[in-house]
C-alpha cells in the first residue's frame, strides 16, 4: 500500500468513526478498526480471524454487562462446579456471598453449578453477576443469574478469565479442580508480576477443612526452598476456614487504602485518610527494607495524575519500591489500613 493509499484509508476510518457519532476515545476506536483492516492485509487465516472476532465480540458483551455496576464493589468467587448442595463447602460459599452482598458487594461467578451456584444464591439475583462458558458437558448458567441482564456467555476461557478478574476488587477461592486451581494461580501470578493491582485474595475452606493448607505447606516446604518464588510471595493470601474472616479480609483491605499508580519508578499510594507525621515516621521505620531509595513521603498529586484527574482529591504516599517486594507492599497496605488516622 502506497503512502497516499494509507492516508486515504486513515481518512476513511476517521470518517467512519465520525459518521457513527463516536465522540469519546476516538483514537482508540480508530486503532481497533485499523487493526481489523491490518489483519485482512496480513492474509490472516480464517480460524485466527474467527478467534479475534469472537474474542472482541465477547469482551464487548461483557463490558456492557458490567458497565451499569462500575461504581459497585465486586468480589469474584471461584470454586468447583462439581460441589454438591449437601456439601459443607456449598453452605460456606453461600454464606460468605450473602454477607458480602448485604454489605453492598456484588458477587461475580462463573455462572455454573456447584460453588458458583451457591455464591449466586447467597448474593441473590440483584447482587449476582455471571460470566459463563459454553462447554459440551457439566456447566450451565444457574437459575439465580440466568436473566440475560445479569450474565454473559463466553466461548473462550481466556476472555472469560479476563472478565472474572478485571472487574473485581476482591477474590475468594474455594476448593476445586484444575479450573479453580488455574484461576487461583493466575491471580497469584498477576499479583506477583505486578500485572494486576494489589487485591485481597482469600483461600476459603469448609470449617476444619485442610484443602488449602496442603497448598500452603507445598509453598513453604517446596516452592520457597527451591527459590522459584520469594519468601513473602504467599503473604498476600489469607488461608482460612472462616467465612467471617474471609469477609473481614475482603472489606478490610479497602478501609484506608484506595489505589496506586506508578509514575516512572515512583510508586504512589492513594489513601482515604491523611496520615499524621508520626504515622509516616513509623511506616518508614517498619518498612525501610522494602524501600529501594529514599523514604516513604506524603506528597501532592503528581502532574500526570492532575492531567488525568486521577483521584487527585486523595492524600497520597510516595516511595521507590524495591524489586520483587510485592509481598512487602501487601504488608505496607495492611499497615496503612491499621493507622489510627483511618479509624
Amino acid at each position: 500500500m502506497t503512502e497516499a493509499e494509507r492516508d486515504e484509508q486513515t481518512t476513511d476510518i476517521e470518517q467512519l468513526v465520525a459518521d457513527a457519532g463516536i465522540v469519546a476515545n476516538r483514537s482508540l476506536i480508530r486503532r481497533i478498526l485499523r487493526t481489523g483492516i491490518q489483519l485482512g492485509e496480513d492474509g490472516t487465516d480464517r480460524l485466527n480471524l474467527k478467534i479475534a472476532s469472537s474474542a472482541l465480540a465477547e469482551m464487548r458483551d461483557a463490558f456492557r454487562l458490567f458497565q451499569p455496576y462500575a461504581e459497585v464493589p465486586k468480589v469474584t468467587v471461584f470454586g468447583s462446579a462439581r460441589t454438591r448442595q449437601d456439601d459443607p463447602l456449598y453452605d460456606q460459599a453461600r454464606s460468605v456471598a450473602e454477607v458480602l452482598a448485604e454489605r453492598g458487594w456484588m458477587v461475580v461467578t462463573g455462572a455454573g453449578p456447584g460453588i458458583m451456584q451457591a455464591a449466586a444464591e447467597g448474593a441473590g439475583e440483584k447482587m449476582a453477576l455471571g460470566v459463563s462458558i459454553r462447554l459440551p458437558f457439566e456447566e450451565k448458567p444457574s437459575a439465580v443469574i440466568a436473566d440475560e441482564t445479569h450474565s454473559v456467555e463466553m466461548k473462550y476461557f481466556f476472555t472469560r478469565k479476563l472478565m472474572l478478574v478485571k472487574e473485581s476488587t476482591g477474590f475468594i477461592c474455594l476448593p476445586g479442580g484444575f479450573g479453580t486451581l488455574d484461576e487461583m494461580f493466575e491471580l497469584l501470578t498477576l499479583q506477583q508480576t505486578g500485572k494486576a493491582e494489589p487485591m485481597p485474595i482469600v483461600l476459603l475452606d469448609e470449617p476444619g477443612g485442610t484443602f488449602w493448607r496442603g497448598l500452603e505447606r507445598f509453598v513453604v516446604d517446596t516452592l520457597i526452598p527451591a527459590g522459584v518464588i520469594s519468601p513473602d510471595d504467599f503473604d498476600r493470601v489469607l488461608v482460612t476456614d472462616s467465612a467471617e474472616e474471609a469477609v473481614a479480609e475482603i472489606t478490610g483491605f479497602w478501609i484506608n487504602y484506595d489505589s496506586l499508580r506508578w509514575v516512572d519508578d515512583v510508586l504512589i499510594l492513594r489513601l482515604k485518610h491523611r496520615p499524621t507525621d508520626a504515622e509516616i515516621e513509623r511506616l518508614n521505620e517498619e518498612f525501610a527494607s522494602i524501600v529501594a531509595e529514599g523514604r516513604i513521603e506524603l506528597v501532592d498529586a503528581h502532574a500526570v495524575e492532575l492531567a488525568d484527574k486521577d483521584r487527585v482529591e486523595l492524600p497520597r504516599l510516595a516511595l521507590r519500591l524495591g524489586q520483587r517486594e510485592v509481598g512487602g507492599l501487601y504488608r505496607l497496605i495492611d499497615a496503612i489500613n491499621e493507622l489510627g488516622s483511618a479509624r
